[in-house]
This record gives C-alpha cells, sequence and structure tokens, in this order.
C-alpha cells in the first residue's frame, strides 16, 4: 500500500524527464553536424584522441536518474504502516444533542438544528487534547460518536446528523444523560463532562435526577438552551421541501418554545453552567471556560498512521547519482604519446 503526497511533482517528473531528453539529442546531433563540417572524421578523431563518446551519455544517464529520484523524494513516496503511542492530557467530553422535531424551528437561523451543529463544530476546533463523544436523542438516545482524540471523525458525523436519524420523536434528556455516563470510562480517571444542547423540551424523563446521579459521580453537565421564549413553529419537509407547519390534535399550528428554566434546573443539578445560544453568540465562551478549568490528566492514546514517509531514501540517491556524475570526465584518460597524425590507413 503506497501513496504519493504531493502528486504535482509526478506530472513535473512525465514533462521534464522527456523535454531533457530531446534536448540532449538535439546536442548530440547538432554536435555530430558541426564535427562532420569541420573535415574527414578520421582526421578529426585523431585530432580529438580524448574524446569520449560513451562518456557523456554515461553522465546524462547518471543526471537524468538523480532528476527521477529528486522529483520522486519530492513527491514524497510514502508506504508501509507504523503504530505509535502518543501521551495526551485532557478530559472526556461528551456532547448531547437533541435532534426531535422541535430542533427544526427557525426561531435561529437557519434552524435550531444547524446552528446547534455548528457550535458543537466550534467546540470541536477549540478543542486541543480532550477525548470526544456524541450522542444524538430524540424519544430514545443512541450513540453517534464514541468517545475519541479523532476530531476529523467527530467532523465527518457531525455532517450526517440529521432529525430523521432517530425513528422515535419526543425529547428524552435524562435518557442521554445516563447514555452518556455509559459510555465514559471512569478507571482511566480523568475529569469528565457532559453538554446538553436541546430546546429544553423535555416530555420523557426526570432529566433532573440524572443530572443529579451524574454528580455524584464527578462527572459536570452542562446546557446549552437552543431556541427563544417567543419560539416558532416546526416545519414540515417533503423531498427537501417545506410544504406547511406541523399541526396538533385540532389543527392548530405547533408553536415549539425554549425551555429555559428546565435547562438551568439540570445544569444546577449537574454543578455546570447553562447558556443560551442567540444568533450572534453560539453561547460556548462560557462552557470552554468551565471545561478549560477542569483537571487535565494524563492519558494513553494509540494514534494508528497510515503511511510513513520514504522520501529520504530518494533525496539520497539523487544526492549520490548527483556526485557520481560531477566526478566523471567527459574525456578519456588516455594520452596522446604514438599518434601519428599522419599516418596513413592501409
Amino acid at each position: 500500500m503506497y501513496r504519493f503526497e504531493h502528486d504535482i511533482y509526478l506530472w513535473s517528473l512525465l514533462a521534464v524527464i522527456p523535454l531533457i531528453v530531446l534536448v540532449f539529442l538535439f546536442i548530440q546531433n547538432w554536435k555530430k553536424r558541426k564535427l562532420r563540417k569541420f573535415g574527414n572524421q578520421e582526421v578529426v578523431k585523431r585530432l580529438m584522441p580524448n574524446v569520449s563518446k560513451t562518456l557523456p551519455i554515461v553522465k546524462f544517464v547518471l543526471y537524468t536518474l538523480a532528476m527521477i529520484s529528486l522529483l520522486i523524494g519530492m513527491a514524497n513516496l510514502q508506504f508501509g504502516t507504523k503504530l505509535e503511542e502518543v501521551k495526551r492530557e485532557g478530559i472526556d467530553l461528551m456532547i448531547c444533542l437533541d435532534v426531535s422535531n422541535s430542533m427544526l424551528a427557525e426561531d435561529l437561523s437557519p434552524n435550531r438544528l444547524e446552528r446547534s451543529k455548528r457550535a458543537i463544530y466550534q467546540l470541536i476546533e477549540k478543542l486541543h487534547n480532550d477525548r470526544l463523544g456524541i450522542i444524538v436523542f430524540a424519544g430514545q438516545a443512541y450513540v453517534q460518536l464514541p468517545i475519541t482524540t479523532d476530531y476529523s471523525s467527530a467532523k465527518l458525523f457531525l455532517e450526517t446528523i440529521g432529525t430523521d436519524i432517530v425513528p422515535t420523536q419526543g425529547t428524552s434528556i435524562g435518557s442521554a444523560i445516563n447514555l452518556a455516563m455509559e459510555s465514559f470510562d471512569f478507571e482511566n480517571g480523568t475529569s469528565k463532562s457532559i453538554i446538553v444542547i436541546t430546546d429544553g423540551e423535555n416530555h420523557e424523563d426526570d432529566a433532573k435526577t440524572a443530572a443529579i446521579e451524574a454528580t455524584d459521580k464527578g462527572v459536570i453537565v452542562n446546557t446549552i438552551g437552543m431556541g427563544s421564549e417567543k419560539g416558532g413553529p416546526i416545519p414540515v419537509y417533503k423531498n427537501g421541501a417545506q410544504i406547511d407547519f406541523r399541526k396538533d390534535n385540532t389543527g392548530n399550528t405547533v408553536v415549539t418554545k425554549l425551555n429555559e428554566p428546565m435547562l438551568k434546573e439540570i445544569a444546577a443539578a449537574g454543578n455546570g453552567s447553562y447558556v443560551r445560544v442567540s444568533n450572534a453568540n453560539a453561547g460556548l465562551g462560557i462552557i470552554m471556560e468551565e471545561i478549560d478549568k477542569m483537571e487535565k490528566k494524563e492519558f494513553g492514546s494509540k494514534s494508528f498512521k497510515d503511511y510513513e514517509d520514504r522520501f529520504q531514501i530518494f533525496l539520497i540517491i539523487a544526492l549520490l547519482l548527483i556526485v557520481l556524475e560531477y566526478f566523471i570526465s567527459n574525456r578519456r584518460s588516455t594520452k596522446l604519446d604514438g599518434v601519428n597524425l599522419f599516418e596513413s590507413k592501409k
């Protein structure tokens, strides 16, 4: 398994090497034509006994091979795999994201769910050595991303999140907190925190009790409120286009509002902070300050690297070929002694 990190140098290889060969052949042909015009070829050979026909070709081949090795080195051929142990110091963080239909309300731009995903993306950008996991919940809670230090994967998983990812509708904040607690490894000794991002319309369980139980195990529960007190209707989509707003059994449009008191109670029970998101503020500053204050502990994390750089080999080969080409002369080492310029050939 191999690859080139910088493919552009391979295109340079395909363009430069044929050009060099053509220039060399042109020069060699030009020299031959000039020598023919100079006079009798047998006489010219006797006048230049030390000039070699093969050594310039050898020097050119060495120079060309050096150029090929140099360009391959610059393209950085990579092959082989290795597993390395990286020591990290940080905390364990689980994000619980509400994906119920009420998160489609557009009292936050473009809607609550997309605003939440942007906030999580900004949070990931600010993390360093902390481990991160993502749980999505509506009527039930599911682990979307197991706890990891791979922030790139976290961003990819984040892009796939939508309201259709959980089959059962509702808002079960307590289940999400309990599942986050089950996802933690309490034997590693790292500090742990949960961030619940929701509009707070909890209809399924006792989220406050779940937060208290988390606190008893040393886990801090923070909440981020998505929405406004005025609220907004819930759009209904079909084939990607909005066709109506969600209505209740009597035919009235359902208006979903931010349940701020509940989210404040959950944060207080979890010894954490509550932040309300607006269109102008993602609300992460306070949460990140609280996370930074938490005690960081060292943990070992195995990082698997797919490819190992091998450019050094080709750079060394190129250097050796250039040095060898430099010390090869264009002239033969034979002497002129005993050469009779006017000897006739029988």
